[in-house]
């Protein structure tokens, strides 16, 4: 029923707005100092977060700065500029940005405030190389990473140690107090990982890069492993550490997360007279793995009642990976969908939808996608090859042909996927 259909949806925008950075950022502004305001940023919430906070600092406190967003992110604001870059590969504009606010910063005194706005995203959009790397190896260890299925703590592990602004070291340029106010898109909703943590101190190591290199058989550039390897010697410094004095002057707040939006999705869901149950916000795994767990779910749901009855929405958010074997199109949300239509197998009385809250799933400009009871049917009227569209990550092509993508264009926040069941 096209009922179904409209209730997830409306609950994926419920979700969205609880996430809207003009909505987040103002409870969380600080007072202004006695001295200048320097607003830097990344990520794709970066110029929504420019914005709410030149429309919500007094009118006569000096404010001035700079944030990266991903092409066509981008809002027309007055005093912090905003610059659009490459992601998810970095490009030359990421460079000269994160360049040009490393020199702003090192201006500060010790009567400024930094003003740093993160939000997922800002790892390739900082694409600041350290010494004796380009911005090239960047681009070609984070097409490796994008492609090898590690999660995000693993790829940022690396990234922050080829370098030269991520993993606390844009905090430790400053001389002035330092507060970064952070849109969530990592489970478990640690700075250290958001943005690969440009204010906040890193416990990983360069031996943990090289570790990751390792394990998932990457074909690095000679120059990254030389620079890894010299930085496990010891003859480059390492990144800042927990208990390093000079977070005494930094402070860290995560102002929204995904934990906020499904609580408003399942709000959404009980206005409807639909009971739901929101399963945790850090489901994390191989999307189709991912899926089989929900379809077995369901299945307990509808054969014996448990553990809760119809209708009933099962919400949940994280980030699932996907280790790429073939050369379709899509991203993690659409390959979860037709993975669980696929374990299904034509349920009649279950619709799911999932979406990343950036409004881009993987390779392509939609956010998700709808999964109908009648999905397959519908692929096989169509002569879709489901399993081999399955193998070859070819999940975009499913929905686009029963024209069931769910496409918002950039949303300008980011924290992490949005996913529903619905049973009924």
């Amino acid at each position: 029923m096209q009922v179904y259909r409209e209730i997830i949806i409306n609950s994926f925008k419920a979700a969205l707005a609880a996430a809207d950075p003009h909505a987040a950022v103002p409870p969380h502004l600080p007072r202004p100092p006695a001295g200048r305001t320097l607003v830097l940023g990344a990520g794709k919430a970066a110029a929504a977060m420019a914005l709410a906070v030149e429309q919500h600092w007094p009118a006569g406190a000096p404010l001035e700065g700079m944030v990266v967003t991903r092409y066509r992110h981008g809002l027309l604001t007055n005093r912090i500029k905003v610059i659009e870059a490459g992601h998810p590969v970095p490009d030359d504009a990421g460079e000269v940005a994160a360049r040009e606010m490393l020199r702003m910063v090192r201006s500060l005194g010790r009567d400024d405030l930094l003003l740093v706005l993160l939000s997922g995203g800002g790892s390739s959009l900082l694409a600041v190389p350290a010494d004796g790397l380009k911005v090239d190896d960047l681009k070609a260890m984070t097409r490796e990473l994008l492609r090898c299925g590690a999660p995000i703590q693993e790829m940022n592990a690396v990234r922050k140690h080829l370098s030269a602004i991520l993993g606390g070291r844009l905090a430790a340029a400053c001389k002035a107090s330092v507060m970064a106010l952070i849109v969530s898109d990592v489970t478990g909703d640690d700075p250290t990982h958001i943005a690969s943590g440009p204010c906040a101190p890193d416990p990983t190591t360069y031996a943990d890069a090289l570790a990751v290199i390792a394990r998932y058989g990457i074909d690095a550039p000679h120059a990254v492993i030389t620079h890894l390897e010299r930085g496990m010697r010891g003859e480059i410094p390492e990144t800042p550490k927990p208990g390093d004095g000079l977070f005494e002057r930094v402070e860290n707040h995560v102002i929204t997360s995904a934990q906020t939006a499904l609580q408003s999705g399942a709000a959404f869901f009980a206005g409807q007279g639909v009971n739901a149950v929101v399963l945790s916000d850090s489901i994390t795994g191989e999307a189709s793995e991912v899926a089989k767990v929900h379809a077995a779910l369901a299945r307990q749901i509808i054969k014996h009642g448990q553990p809760w009855g119809t209708p009933v929405a099962l919400i949940s958010g994280g980030e699932c990976t996907v280790t790429l074997r073939g050369s379709g199109r899509g991203g993690r949300c659409t390959e979860f969908l037709l993975a669980l239509a696929m374990d299904l197998g034509g349920q009649a009385t279950v619709w799911g939808l999932a979406c990343d809250t950036d409004g881009i799933d993987g390779s392509e400009d939609n956010a998700g996608a709808v999964l109908t009871p009648d999905a397959l049917q519908r692929a096989a009227d169509k002569g879709l090859d489901v399993k081999a569209l399955a193998a070859n990550n070819d999940a975009w092509a499913f929905f686009a042909a029963l024209d069931d993508l769910v496409v918002t264009g950039p949303t300008r926040t980011n924290v992490n996927d949005y996913r529903v069941l619905l049973i009924t």
